[in-house]
């Protein structure tokens, strides 16, 4: 039988030297003050001390990772199993709490069996406290990210673990809440194999990524550049604001929107922003291919991306109820960081089917609109290419509004529309002129703010497009993200409500 190379994982101090820029890490570690001890115990916590060269399962303190500094939490598994008693949660929670006093984003990298038996239920209790700590540097608007190490299991995974605004892991490491030797003890058989492990919580969108400990610092400081940037100086006026509606009919452009070369949000991404850096699922336990969420930056503009992803098969579904429950972390993130919001419309339609209604569809799209016009945090919407039913209206809402010349906003497809009114599909494109739901209408009626032109088909010239949109959006979040939030909040409800007034 062929034999299986045993994986060695890195210890604190080794994370520590592979993650921070050399020699610029500072302790923040005080001499650790234990509970109350038994001899017993007393024993265990000299032999894990001299077992690790640690004093405690936790090491913390700031340094530099790509010249930005950042408070950092690691554990050390090979004291006690990294477990968590009453030292190592006063340690964490003195971190956190000075890193949110400093204004510093956090590092985490858990790597624990949870809480530390040989304390009980106090130690259990400590978790309680350490979410207590990260939320309220959460709440300051300061980056809290993980990177889940091998094992993290049991209450460390139910607390401090899970909340990251990012979080990724260590391939093949081993993550859930019961530890699979306490599930074999109590259940007499061993815990389904491949479950716990990082790629299968990345498949099932409870993760955003795995990635390498050596790939760790290039992450994070890419992240930290998107979420961490200072807002600069307005940027010029782009010569689209000068652009006007095509001058063609709606059925002209909604077919143009159809080709299947036109750019998407992958190829705007791609093209168009400085960086971006895509996140996954809801974090519960969903991944919905019908969106696409990530960080990104427009020129010096950074933001919350979320937005339609085409799909890249014909007979792919629709947009699921899952995706906007994916979309909502967006919102929660762009409020939380206090960074802008980017959402992009491009969708032929949500689900038709039974796993979209029960699921909860029309729910989930109410829930959106109702995030969305009340978001805390600036908002820019993009047409980009088709835009039918409500699948497309719940990610609208937004301070101001880009389109590309041939998107489009529709109640339904126009064939679906024509076989309600008409019982065929045969009068579309008399529909589609009728319902206003080209550009031209859009704009007259004060929806649109903004129109990127296509000379005449973005499917011709898809980089050049996605350039200009890309200088058209990088304007956009400059505009909004110097006003007040409140202000904000006031002018887009007004705006919707008076569309269609007058």
């Amino acid at each position: 039988m062929p034999t299986v190379e045993k994986v060695r994982h890195l210890n604190a101090a080794e994370l520590l030297e592979a993650v921070v820029d050399e020699g610029s890490f500072v302790s923040w570690d005080s001499p650790a003050q234990e509970p109350p001890l038994s001899e017993e115990y007393f024993r265990d916590l000299a032999r894990a001390r001299e077992r690790s060269g640690t004093d405690e399962s936790v090491i913390t303190g700031a340094g530099l990772i790509r010249g930005r500094r950042v408070a950092l939490i690691v554990s050390e598994f090979s004291f006690l199993a990294g477990s968590i008693g009453h030292a190592a949660a006063q340690r964490i929670v003195a971190a956190v709490e000075r890193a949110t006093a400093e204004g510093l984003p956090l590092l985490a990298g858990p790597a624990s069996g949870g809480t530390r038996m040989q304390e009980g239920t106090l130690a259990f209790l400590s978790m309680v406290k350490i979410t207590g700590a990260v939320r309220a540097h959460r709440q300051a608007g300061l980056p809290y990210l993980v990177y889940l190490r091998h094992p993290t299991t049991g209450g460390v995974m139910a607390s401090w673990g899970s909340l990251g605004h990012i979080n990724v892991a260590e391939p093949g490491s081993l993550l859930g809440f019961l530890g699979p030797r306490v599930y074999e003890a109590l259940h007499g058989e061993a815990f389904p194999d491949k479950v716990q492990v990082a790629e299968n919580l990345f498949n099932k969108g409870l993760i955003d990524g795995v990635v390498e400990p050596a790939d760790l610092a290039d992450l994070v400081g890419r992240a930290l550049d998107i979420l961490c940037a200072r807002r600069g100086t307005p940027p010029e006026a782009p010569a689209t604001l000068a652009v006007r509606p095509a001058p063609v009919d709606a059925w002209t452009s909604i077919g143009i929107s159809r080709r299947p070369r036109r750019p998407d949000l992958r190829q705007l991404l791609k093209y168009g922003a400085t960086d971006a850096l895509p996140l996954n699922g809801t974090g519960q336990g969903e991944k919905d291919p019908g969106l696409l969420l990530a960080l990104a930056r427009f020129g010096g503009q950074s933001c919350i991306v979320l937005g339609h992803a085409r799909p890249l098969r014909r007979d792919a579904a629709g947009m699921g109820p899952g995706s906007l429950r994916e979309a909502r972390r967006g919102m929660k993130l762009a409020e939380e960081l206090r960074l802008p919001l980017l959402t992009v419309i491009d969708t032929a339609g949500a689900a038709l089917s039974q796993e979209a209604e029960e699921g909860g569809l029309a729910g989930e799209i109410a829930r959106s609109l109702h995030e969305l016009i009340g978001l805390e945090a600036p908002s820019v919407s993009v047409l980009l290419g088709q835009g039918a039913g409500g699948g497309a209206l719940a990610l609208l809402p937004a301070d101001r509004t880009i389109a590309a010349q041939h998107s489009w906003l529709s109640p339904l497809p126009p064939e679906g529309a024509s076989a309600i009114v008409h019982r065929t599909t045969a009068h579309a494109p008399a529909m589609a002129q009728a319902q206003g739901v080209n550009v031209a209408s859009l704009y007259a009626n004060g929806l649109v703010d903004h129109i990127v032109d296509e000379r005449d088909d973005a499917s011709l010239e898809p980089q050049q497009f996605c350039r200009r949109m890309a200088l058209a959006i990088e304007y956009e979040l400059g505009s909004v993200a110097g006003i007040a939030v409140p202000e904000l909040v006031a002018a887009r409800s007004a705006k919707y409500r008076s569309l269609g007034a007058g």
